[in-house]
């Protein structure tokens, strides 16, 4: 198919800007097909209108288009870009995405964006690229540009940036580079605190013929993991730094949600789990901690990270929270437990070291789950960090893969 690039906006707005975006990309080569996002519906430039884009809205477009409340219509069309143009990727009729946007305008095409898979090029030009874009980004790998000055007529400064945003993008879909797939794609997730684990286990699944993929256990991390699990890009998962549940339980800065685990276990793909790092839960700068905390056991990881030490109830509680999600798994699962410590500060001398703690975390994991031959946990006398233990976990995931990968 001849490389098309969809140029989003709210043209009532955006119009003569993203028309401009539109021209810069035709000189390449590339086909633009211009998209409208307006909640007013009506753009004579658009290739696409936005009542095309509001009919994807359950309520159907006159609903979207109908909206007198700016707020609610632009969650409206938002929703329905949302239903529309992943639609529109799935059947092959676009090859990238440029957007352009204010706040508004940012927070209404992004959702859409966020939604699109993993590679498939996705630009947003915006006023609010340069703070937080945690919001836009998600764990989606869309390329944000700081637009510098508004998004508000064409001048000697928005030109230049407009124009390289057209030729990225017109880049992205001109020259795709074209990797190979002949090794499956495993997940793993890793904290710096169970670094030496998680690379002797990538090591020697990498000598196996395998394609292991590090996520840094971060919220964000785990998250983005399970993403590519739904997308089917991952065939297999080594969840050793669980740490992420801590903080969604407790109340840190890198929760992984609510959801997590669960795609691993809907999917019914070899899974093995360890308990990586729930020795602790994420704050940011030790000023930062909340007050009702004042009175627990700390460690300063550096300036912006400063790491509290769970303790035994709580550990019960990400127990219970880990066992009520695995419970559900009809595919074989291991859980493997290092007895002798889970995270570099969990064993003797270090800051973090408490074999009691640990150990509610250990006896409850083994009480609340149901074990069955396909769902087993296990407790190995090393510390997570031990060679032993990284030689355990693949000979697990050995296991539960059982013959899915012996033609690799």
């Amino acid at each position: 198919m001849e490389p098309t690039v969809y140029a989003l906006a709210t043209m009532d707005t955006k119009g003569e800007e993203l028309c401009f975006v539109a021209d810069c990309i035709r000189r390449t080569g590339v086909k633009v097909m211009l998209v409208d996002v307006s909640t007013g519906g009506v753009s004579e430039r658009a290739d696409i209108s936005a009542r095309t884009i509001a009919h994807s809205h359950q309520s159907g477009p006159d609903h979207v288009l109908g909206l007198t409340d700016r707020g609610e219509a632009i969650r409206a069309i938002s929703e329905a870009l949302l239903h529309w143009l992943p639609a529109e990727v799935s059947a092959g009729n676009v090859s990238g995405i440029i957007a352009l946007g204010g706040s508004g305008g940012t927070a209404l095409i992004a959702p859409a964006l966020q939604a699109l898979p993993v590679g498939f090029p996705k630009l947003i030009v915006s006023t609010v690229a340069s703070g937080n874009t945690q919001p836009y980004v998600g764990i989606s790998d869309i390329t944000m540009m700081y637009s510098v000055v508004d998004v508000a007529g064409l001048n000697s400064v928005s030109r230049r940036v407009l124009s390289n945003a057209a030729h990225a993008i017109a880049g992205m879909v001109r020259h795709k580079s074209e990797f190979s797939t002949d090794r499956p794609a495993l997940g793993m997730t890793m904290f710096g605190v169970t670094t030496p684990c998680v690379d002797l286990v990538r090591e020697t699944l990498e000598a196996q013929g395998f394609d292991p993929l590090v996520f840094h256990a971060t919220g964000t991390g785990g998250q983005a993991m399970e993403k590519l699990v739904s997308d089917g890009l991952i065939q297999g998962v080594l969840d050793i730094t669980t740490t992420e549940v801590a903080d969604e339980l407790v109340g840190g800065i890198m929760p992984g949600g609510p959801d997590r685990f669960d795609i691993m276990i809907q999917r019914g793909i070899p899974y093995v789990m360890s308990l990586g790092a729930l020795d602790m839960v994420n704050f940011g700068a030790r000023e930062t901690v909340p007050e009702r905390f004042a009175d627990r056991h700390f460690h300063v990881h550096n300036p912006q990270v400063t790491l509290m030490r769970t303790t035994a109830e709580e550990n019960r509680q990400f127990a219970r929270w880990i066992a009520r999600k695995v419970n559900r798994s009809t595919a074989p699962v291991e859980i493997l437990i290092p007895e002798l410590g889970i995270s570099m500060l969990d064993q003797p001398g270090e800051a973090f070291y408490d074999p009691e703690a640990d150990r509610c975390l250990f006896e409850t994991l083994e009480q609340e789950i149901q074990q069955t031959a396909d769902r087993r946990v296990t407790r190995h006398g090393c510390h997570i960090n031990d060679p032993l233990f990284a030689e355990t976990l693949v000979a697990a995931f050995e296991r539960v893969s059982g013959n899915r990968f012996q033609q690799r």
